[in-house]
């Protein structure tokens, strides 16, 4: 799912640079990205599910 987000970013040509995977169990598993707070409330409705963690 990490490609599908990379793919995201190349397209919106947002200036992001950090994303990851984390896999919990053999069924699931979390891709993520990190934005700033200027972007994360577009992006986070503009992608499912829609969720935003801060983190500080």
């Amino acid at each position: 799912h990490e490609i599908h987000l990379k793919e995201y970013i190349a397209i919106e040509q947002l200036p992001i640079t950090i994303t990851g995977f984390e896999a919990i169990n053999e069924i699931h598993a979390i891709a993520y990205m990190v934005v700033t707070d200027e972007h994360m409330i577009g992006i986070r409705d503009a992608l499912k599910p829609h969720r935003g963690e801060l983190y500080e």
